[in-house]
């Protein structure tokens, strides 16, 4: 007689289940997956403000994202020398990649999270979280539309309905609310564009990793590669900017302003197995609803200069809100 039911899963077990359920393609109930999504945004949020004083203290925005990159990337290759399940899947990777079965491009998610740290640590901690935010639900909104219609992501080609389209547009709305009064005052434009195109740079990492992890059915190495991708990207641009400006100033003895590759590895993970069950543009949305959220919470709390003002960050949560409700598919509001 079988005897599964003897003892506790193990913790491989429960992410081979994770595995075998993403490949079977069974979807997830559109509230679970937006939740995780929303998960994502308040990760992504508590990041930014770690990594944006990490590189204000050292004076250097991209060695701040090379040293959280660098965490995440040791802690996940513990995680997967310590499975079974992970290991294996690493193999199919690198014998995919030998055997030229996987597409460069699938491999190019990290370079995109680079960006997308080295964003943090110029900006996060200047303009605060929300005006970080605001930017790059912009790039954000509009790659993932463009790349659902294009099938670029794990699920395929995702119709442009009225729906999805007014959800991209409420999700701008937010971004030219956060810009009135005299923000752009405290904050020149340029700086803002940074995190827009950081904010493209997240829809396409989302739907590069979770089209490789859908290829070689491993979120967790999927996750690796985005890692090994941005770390190498990472240590050249931080070479480069030590030879123009100089070494760093002192690292800070704090360890929580260490944490932000940890999160960085929870929510690529996250997002290359939720966006085979949401598309770009809801994962986008959900995350962005989450990232406004948090962000006006830690802008509140640790306020900064250049933050926007209290009516701003109320209209904006609204307006985000507003944005996922109506891009979510209407059988399953």
């Amino acid at each position: 007689m079988e005897t599964a039911y003897a003892s506790a899963p193990t913790s491989e077990q429960c992410i081979s289940g994770n595995v075998a359920l993403m490949t079977e393609s069974r979807p997830l109930p559109t509230w679970i997956a937006l939740g995780g999504a929303v998960s994502i945004g308040a990760m992504t949020a508590v990041q930014a403000r770690i990594n944006g004083v990490l590189g204000v203290r050292i004076d250097d925005g991209i060695v701040a994202g090379l040293v959280s990159f660098g965490v995440g990337l040791v802690f996940l290759a513990v995680l997967m020398l310590s499975i079974r399940s992970a290991r294996d899947g690493a193999k199919r990777m690198f014998s995919g990649i030998r055997r030229r079965t996987i597409p460069f491009w699938m491999l190019l998610g990290g370079t995109c999270g680079a960006l997308t740290v080295s964003t943090q640590g110029f900006v996060a901690g200047v303009l605060g979280v929300s005006l970080f935010t605001v930017g790059v639900v912009a790039g954000q909104t509009l790659h993932g539309l463009l790349l659902d219609r294009i099938g670029f992501g794990p699920s395929g080609v995702v119709a442009v309905t009225p729906g999805r389209v007014i959800g991209g547009f409420l999700a701008l709305a937010a971004v030219a609310i956060s810009l009135g009064g005299d923000v752009l005052a405290h904050a020149p434009l340029w700086l803002l564009l940074l995190p827009f195109f950081a904010g493209a740079g997240i829809a396409w990492q989302a739907a590069a990793n979770g089209r490789l992890a859908r290829t070689v059915s491993s979120p967790l190495s999927a996750t690796l590669m985005s890692f090994i991708s941005g770390t190498t990207v990472l240590i050249l641009a931080s070479v480069i900017s030590i030879a123009v400006r100089g070494m760093p100033g002192a690292f800070p003895a704090e360890p929580w302003l260490y944490l932000g590759g940890l999160l960085g590895f929870t929510y690529i993970l996250l997002g290359a197995y939720l966006v085979v069950h949401t598309g770009v543009l809801l994962l986008g949305l959900g995350s962005v609803l989450g990232q406004l959220v948090t962000s006006i919470a830690i802008d509140l709390i640790w306020p900064v200069d250049a933050g926007p003002a209290i009516w701003q960050l109320v209209a904006m949560v609204v307006v985000a809100v507003a944005s996922v409700i109506v891009a979510m598919p209407r059988r399953q509001r």
